[in-house]
């Protein structure tokens, strides 16, 4: 017994004057965990990116037609909006013009979950208390978590720049340096937010909420000029790597801003980790009243998830009035390009160049609020894994009223997402809200599917339940650039979505959705099973 508490005191007095202690053992341990998703989110975003050149080049064969991009994007500020001005009119500068904003906004996404699955949720499960508990300095989690965001993203840079390398080197690795840093920048803000909240939930939360509104202002500086001088656009992270002007002229003092950046927040972010306990934050979560106001789980599912549907109900009207904002400018941008006009009535039918292009932003906005239902879902099982089901599920309620009232909010709340996306997809057009809002409708049978798989893996395969992010995933990354890359019909048919029918159009299929509506019951009824029948926690 003796000898343990020495162990013990040594232990802690060894992690309180080495602040990094330990750091290298953790780093090996969440490279360990992450080695699945890592090399998939570097794979994903880099390969998107890097593939990018053979589909301009069929788009846009000749120089003319590259020039006459680049001057209809000058005149349209919607399309600016979106993607951000074109600076050149190269093969290379119209992948950065194309791929730069959403290849900050993929590693920024990939760096926050990183960062705050290394800190603030190790400490939310206990597991950092049990490390910390050994030689581990104060700030040896966070240096980990961050030098794991590092890996990452010089790994996404590391692609970008060798695969884009034959559109000019020194571009390439301007672009992959941009899109990196912009990952880096979001991941020492994920460190600090860390710090500040006691929720790993939240902090994700905060963190994407940054993240959404840095694209907000860039959006809104670049719609209003065509150089990226706009003082909303410097005010953005995602504008100032639009601004290098990879591929045009390259600007590298730019890379300044972004180490300057990095180093203020890092600064800001080990100050902090050295001032707290473990497991308790800067700004501690509101005591509730004194009496319980909560009469049954579904009341509870709510309070609890009522943030994100908040968060993501207000985020896809706004995403639904930005693509209604840019259909007319995007029919005129197809101009006599065949291979555009393709590739728009792949992803949105044969019914004409307007209706196909607004039922491929219909769609779009369905796979993201798939990314909505499997986190809404998978709140059960961080709720378990928590340990905070268990006490509820020992009083006199069931597992599957206990599940039902999450699994309401999740299927139920894409009723919701898809009418607010598409009322503002109506809005930003000007017109057709009812063919919109039933267009929207029709998009939930798939939705709820891959809902399923989650309620599926969470219940009878809980170790694998990560798989319901990548089957989300998968369909987004087909749906996003499937028709750009011209997939075969059996790869784009992995996608629950591709079997659904394209609307607004003439004709309306109801097969396709009552067999996925069928699927879709059929798999949220077998993870039921599956968890009724499983130990929690297992």
């Amino acid at each position: 017994m003796t000898a343990v508490a020495e162990t013990g005191t040594f232990a802690v007095r060894d992690g309180g004057s080495r602040p990094l202690a330990g750091t290298g053992a953790l780093l090996r341990l969440a490279l360990r965990r992450d080695r699945v998703m890592l090399p998939l989110w570097v794979l994903i975003t880099g390969g998107v990116i890097t593939s990018a050149p053979n589909s301009l080049r069929t788009l846009y064969a000749t120089a003319a037609d590259r020039t006459e991009l680049v001057h209809t994007m000058a005149t349209n500020g919607s399309l600016r909006a979106l993607y951000g001005p074109a600076f050149g009119d190269s093969v290379g500068a119209l992948v950065a013009w194309r791929y730069v904003t959403f290849g900050a906004l993929l590693t920024g996404i990939m760096s926050l979950i990183i960062v705050i699955r290394h800190t603030r949720e190790e400490e939310e499960t206990g597991r950092q208390e049990l490390l910390s508990s050994a030689m581990v300095g104060r700030r040896a989690p966070l240096t980990a978590a961050l030098l794991t965001a590092f890996v990452a993203n010089a790994g996404v840079a590391l692609v970008i720049a060798a695969g884009l390398a034959g559109e000019g080197a020194g571009g390439a690795l301007a672009l992959g340096l941009v899109i990196g840093g912009a990952g880096m920048l979001f991941a020492t803000m994920a460190g600090i937010v860390a710090q500040l909240t006691e929720s790993a939930r939240l902090a994700k939360g905060l963190t994407a909420a940054v993240l959404g509104a840095a694209f907000v202002m860039r959006a809104a500086g670049d719609a209003g000029t065509d150089d990226g001088s706009s003082v909303l656009t410097w005010l953005s992270p995602i504008g100032w790597a639009e601004n290098m002007r990879s591929f045009a002229g390259e600007r590298w003092w730019v890379l300044l801003l972004f180490a300057g950046a990095i180093a203020v927040q890092c600064a800001v972010a080990f100050n902090l980790a050295g001032r707290r306990d473990i497991g308790m934050s800067f700004l501690p979560t509101r005591p509730g009243p004194a009496s319980g106001r909560l009469a049954t789980v579904g009341g509870l599912a709510w309070r609890l998830q009522r943030g994100s549907v908040l968060g993501w109900g207000v985020g896809l009207l706004a995403t639904g009035v930005m693509f209604g904002a840019i259909t007319e400018g995007a029919t005129e941008l197809v101009g006599d390009s065949e291979r555009t006009r393709q590739i728009i009535e792949r992803m949105g039918g044969q019914q004409g160049l307007t209706d196909a292009f607004l039922a491929g932003m219909v769609g779009m906005i369905g796979m993201v609020t798939a990314l909505y239902v499997v986190q809404s879902v998978l709140r059960l099982h961080g709720e378990e894994t928590g340990q905070r089901a268990e006490p509820l599920l020992a009083a006199a309620v069931g597992r599957v009223q206990w599940a039902a009232g999450h699994l309401a909010i999740a299927f139920g709340g894409a009723v919701l997402m898809m009418l607010l996306g598409g009322a503002g997809l109506a809005i930003g057009y000007g017109r057709d809200l009812g063919p919109i809002l039933g267009a929207s409708l029709v998009q939930l049978p798939a939705i709820w599917v891959l809902g399923g798989v989650a309620v599926l893996l969470h219940g009878a395969f809980p170790k694998a339940v990560a798989a319901a992010w990548a089957a989300a995933g998968i369909s987004l990354g087909l749906g996003w650039i499937g028709p750009a890359l011209d997939l075969p019909d059996a790869v784009m048919n992995l996608s629950p979505y591709a079997h659904l029918p394209k609307l607004p159009g003439p004709e309306m299929a109801w097969t396709p959705v009552l067999l996925l509506t069928a699927i879709a019951v059929a798999l949220v009824a077998a993870g039921l099973a599956g968890f009724r029948r499983r130990d929690l926690s297992a």
